[in-house]
């Protein structure tokens, strides 16, 4: 999604004055830096160099944190009985998140469970890595389970033959549908939203400023992209794509939903919300503070929205794949 020059601006700024705060914050907490194996960038990729391009880490809400790169989101959910952190972009973007994660003031070894929405190389890409730092568990639904232990992509995903391979990951732990992961007192739902590729996966957990509580919803991407050759109404290897695109859907549409973020920022605006409510942000000494805006981020209508996106645009293909059929 293209972003207005004045957005960019407004962008630009907060980013700024985020990141000038960066080295300060994790001196401040006495964080011992982790060493990244330095990967080189993602051969074959056009979008990388985009999707890497540097953000300035940032409190969502609570303790929920933004740590991914401009293009590709992970959210560190905190605690100080350890933490956990949803997806994990390319591999190259191993040393940015890392580094967010320290500027933010928290230790990448108290990361005790790593979690994912779908297995393609631009959202778990430095999982692997971010594991060797931590020690941390890896949970995932049972098809991207075995994709994660292999490293390699898997012959159901409708992209099959388009996604490079990735270090394989170890200690991967099965989830079911529903069910809630533990880190201490935090608390996160997985819910099954597959049709973008068969183990994706959204997440759920409630973050809280005092008594102040908002549901933040991890929604999976939820468009029907796919190689030249795959049809979702006719596919041997994905027989339930348009089923689980139409459960998760349904899912997105009633689930309780505060705050919505998504994998790829620009696919719920993430940027522009930022910077619309950076001007309305609470300066330096007015209860807000410089490396924690007070961001107004709430959209209780964002995943109902999102679902509807999803459910037109899958309307749309399904129709193309039909009428190329007659």
């Amino acid at each position: 999604m293209r972003r207005d020059r004045r957005s960019v601006m407004a962008l630009n700024a907060v980013a700024s004055a985020l990141m000038a705060m960066m080295p300060a914050a994790a001196l401040a907490q006495g964080t011992t830096r982790a060493v990244v194996t330095p990967v080189a960038p993602t051969p074959n990729c056009p979008d990388c160099a985009t999707w890497n391009a540097p953000h300035a880490p940032f409190r969502i809400f609570g303790n929920s944190y933004y740590v991914g790169t401009d293009g590709l989101s992970a959210i560190l959910v905190t605690s100080p009985d350890g933490h956990v952190l949803v997806d994990g972009a390319l591999p190259e973007s191993a040393p940015q998140i890392v580094a967010s994660i320290e500027a933010m003031g928290f230790r990448v070894g108290d990361i005790k469970l790593i979690v994912t929405s779908h297995v393609h190389f631009d959202h778990v890409g430095a999982i692997a890595e971010i594991q060797r730092l931590s020690g941390a568990t890896v949970a995932a639904s049972p098809s991207s389970a075995r994709w994660l232990e292999s490293g390699q992509p898997q012959k159901d995903d409708p992209q099959y033959g388009l996604n490079p391979g990735f270090a394989p990951v170890k200690r991967v732990r099965v989830l079911r549908d529903g069910e809630v992961v533990k880190v201490g007192r935090l608390s996160l739902t997985a819910h099954f939203t597959g049709g973008h590729t068969p183990g994706g996966t959204s997440w759920s957990w409630r973050s809280c400023e005092g008594t102040q509580c908002y549901d933040i919803v991890y929604a999976d991407s939820q468009t029907p992209i796919s190689a030249d050759n795959f049809y979702f109404t006719r596919s041997t290897t994905y027989r339930t794509g348009v089923e689980d695109f139409r459960r998760g859907q349904a899912l997105l549409s009633r689930l309780s939903c505060d705050i919505l973020i998504t994998p790829h920022p620009g696919a719920s605006s993430l940027w522009e919300r930022l910077a619309d409510s950076s001007r309305t942000a609470s300066p330096v000494g007015a209860g807000g503070t410089r490396d924690t805006p007070r961001l107004s981020l709430v959209d209780r209508e964002a995943c109902r929205r999102y679902a509807a996106r999803s459910a037109d645009a899958l309307d749309k293909r399904l129709a193309k794949e039909k009428a190329a059929a007659r």
